[in-house]
């Protein structure tokens, strides 16, 4: 393109870039004529100087090609830099970079980001492009037309916004209708956001748009599907096609055999396609931290239990591992002091002696021994019920509702009451023995407590492991963390500006997350009033929370149908896990922290593994939302709860014995899935009409569920 090498040489000259503007000038013949070939650019030290070199394909890595440098659709501020945004091995960052920086990908200017679509391509021969695209991958050899299939949707996207962007409404239109057909039915409700831009002026409010704009889609493919792309649109010359591969696409390449069907689309469906092999090879310390050892005053019954079971771990409920041997350090565990813990106080320990009690009676699950299950209905319910949690002793449960309160109700015997008043506190005799008890106010009993303070539903609720303090988070945009001594608000985090779906408290105490609207999670300490770490990289809401057993990490689920999993140590995304056709609503980690469960609307249940980045089961059987996950206390039963009313139980021992991890696997991403998760269910409970939002195992693996009834 002549026209775009003349602008940028008057750009370079005017800029005194002459040293660029020669080695563009020597490379312009080379840059026209081999369209795509192996050009790699190269980023130099000076600032703003951009220079090109021709790298050979390595062996084994991810590669972009540079192709004719689209430089006519930036900003003036990046053409310096646009080049210089490849890295050396040519593997296709984002293009909006600073010069000698890691790529910056933030929220860029609209109108720039738009400006990219300003391209010059015949509006009426878009279709003629993507059916002749279209007829050849449906024409090609079986192993590699379902590879190749995935370029199906982000192209029909990119071309279309292209039309729309360059007020061909009319051609936008006729090439939606044509093709929106052909597209995976998991993309019917990007499609329908994507139906509604029908003018240029929809584009510039457009979250959905703008991600899409800036967030390359990535496919996963192999070198011989590449190839066989390359060579087709090369000698079709089909240039329109080609730049939006190389402009808005991200092309993992790996070596060795296709992809079948089957494991694409487990892996697929998210906001921007799969995770690139490179995010989840970071390594991740899954293991539990080392029991604090304090000396307990055993009886028999007790010192038997343990020997029997292994020192339990303690805190939140599906953190707990019986199994666990806390007296040796784990190998994958993270160093003991690598964040900050709150140490522990009396009556934790005192806690603890109570859980390990409990542990000694707790009931060994299996497939011959489900658990007994216990479900809490919220009848009248008619304020709306929206969240809910259960204390790790199961003593008491707490209901968040769309009417703004939190109330909080004893489930056991034992009344909830208040501390008294200053002036009756000051008559206590501070050293008798039950001054804990007196300090307590009888008069206040009750087995309910309402909590006012939210302006907006409640979206999350999360006790503290040691039960003196609640969270709630509100679609008011705040957290307010209350003290079930006074049944009082104390706090109001406030730092997202939207509605705030999620909020847990880490199974130590002290920290705690909370993700929204806002698109980040966010995670806090109870005595700092702003956050200590946010979590950004989320393409849409931030839809559920969860701290890992050892608090070191935190996973976020979010409405981009991904999940990710952050280093609470540096903020750090270390895995992100696509497959969900839908936004996840659920996340649970098995007791001994190497796997993770979520749940999602689209009715699956998908397992990970965390230390190796890879999905390795997917449980199929609810027909709605799953709202609730959790692994008993020894993480022999996953049990999910769905608003299609059931219960389901399924053998977690059996999903996660002889994985196939080998290294080829790890490296390609070749998963295989079991045809058939059936024989992992062990039991299904309906209810009558009650969808379920939440589920607790007790201390003895006793199963308990919540929700409220609706009478549709």
């Amino acid at each position: 393109d002549r026209q775009t090498l003349v602008a940028v040489l008057q750009f370079l000259r005017r800029s005194n870039l002459r040293e660029s503007e020669e080695i563009l000038r020597r490379e312009a013949r080379l840059l026209g004529d081999d369209l795509g070939g192996n050009v790699a650019t190269v980023a130099t030290s000076s600032p703003g100087v951009a220079a090109v070199a021709a790298v050979p394909p390595g062996k084994g890595e991810t590669r972009g090609h540079c192709g004719v440098c689209p430089f006519s659709r930036r900003e003036p501020r990046e053409v310096g830099s646009s080049c210089a945004a490849r890295s050396l091995r040519g593997s296709p960052l984002c293009w909006d970079t600073r010069v000698g920086a890691v790529v910056v990908e933030d929220q860029p200017d609209v109108s720039a980001v738009l400006s990219a679509y300003n391209q010059q391509g015949d509006p009426t021969l878009y279709e003629e492009y993507y059916s002749g695209l279209k007829h050849f991958i449906e024409c090609s050899l079986d192993c590699h037309r379902a590879e190749l299939s995935q370029l199906f949707y982000p192209l029909f996207v990119h071309m279309y916004l292209e039309l729309v962007y360059n007020q061909h409404e009319s051609e936008a239109k006729s090439f939606f209708e044509r093709f929106h057909g052909d597209q995976e039915c998991y993309y019917q409700d990007d499609l329908r956001v994507l139906s509604s831009l029908t003018k240029k002026e929809h584009m510039k409010g457009n979250e959905t748009m703008l991600d899409f704009r800036t967030s390359k889609f990535v496919l996963r493919i192999s070198r011989d599907s590449y190839q066989l792309l390359k060579r087709h649109l090369q000698e079709k010359q089909n240039n329109q096609i080609w730049n939006i591969v190389q402009e808005h696409l991200y092309i993992d390449i790996f070596d060795g055999m296709p992809r079948s069907k089957q494991q694409i689309d487990a892996m697929v469906g998210s906001l921007a396609g799969e995770a690139k092999r490179e995010a989840n090879k970071a390594k991740v310390f899954f293991g539990l931290l080392k029991e604090p050892e304090f000396d307990v005053p055993l009886d028999d019954e007790d010192e038997e239990g343990e020997n029997e079971e292994g020192k339990p771990k303690k805190k939140k409920p599906k953190k707990d591992n019986v199994g666990s041997k806390s007296k040796k350090q784990d190998p994958n565990a993270p160093p003991q002091n690598r964040i900050p813990l709150p140490e522990l106080k009396d009556s934790d320990k005192l806690d603890k002696v109570m859980n390990m009690k409990e542990a000694a009676r707790r009931v060994r699950l299996g497939p011959e021994c489900l658990p007994s299950i216990c479900f809490y209905t919220f009848l009248n319910a008619y304020q709306g019920l929206t969240a809910v949690d259960i204390t790790d002793d199961s003593s008491m449960i707490v209901g968040g509702f769309a009417d703004s309160t939190v109330r909080v109700w004893s489930v056991t015997p034992k009344k909830l009451r208040s501390v008294k008043t200053a002036a009756d506190l000051s008559l206590i005799d501070k050293e008798s023995d039950d001054v804990l008890e007196r300090i307590m106010d009888e008069k206040t009993a009750s087995e309910l407590k309402i909590l006012y303070g939210h302006s907006g539903p409640v979206y999350g609720t999360s006790f503290s492991p040691d039960r003196n303090y609640l969270l709630s988070c509100s679609e008011d945009g705040t957290v307010r963390l209350w003290s079930l001594q006074t049944f009082t608000c104390l706090v109001g985090y406030k730092g997202h500006n939207y509605p705030v779906w999620d909020t847990q408290f880490s199974p130590y105490g002290y920290y705690f997350v909370s993700g929204g609207h806002d698109r980040v999670a966010r995670l806090w300490a109870t005595d700092h009033y702003q956050p200590l770490r946010i979590f950004a990289g989320h393409l849409a809401d931030v839809t559920c929370t969860r701290f890992h057993p050892n608090s070191n990490y935190i996973a976020t689920g979010s409405a981009d149908r991904t999940i990710r999993l952050w280093d609470v140590l540096n903020g750090n995304c270390v895995r992100i896990f696509t497959g969900h056709k839908g936004p996840i609503h659920s996340l649970a980690f098995s007791p001994n922290g190497r796997f993770l469960a979520t749940g999602a609307t689209d009715g699956r249940v998908l397992l990970w593994d965390i230390g190796h980045g890879l999905m390795v089961g997917e449980l199929k059987g609810h027909t709605d939302t799953i709202y609730a996950l959790r692994f008993s206390r020894d993480g022999e039963i996953l049990a999910s709860g769905s608003m299609d009313n059931t219960v389901r139980l399924w053998d977690a021992v059996k999903a996660f014995e002889d994985l196939e991890t080998d290294d080829f696997t790890t490296a390609t991403g070749h998963i295989n899935l079991p045809e058939n998760s059936q024989e992992l269910l062990l039991g299904t409970y309906m209810t009558k009409s009650t969808p379920v939002v939440h589920l607790h195992f007790t201390r003895r693996n006793l199963l308990l569920a919540a929700g409220a009834y609706s009478s549709q």
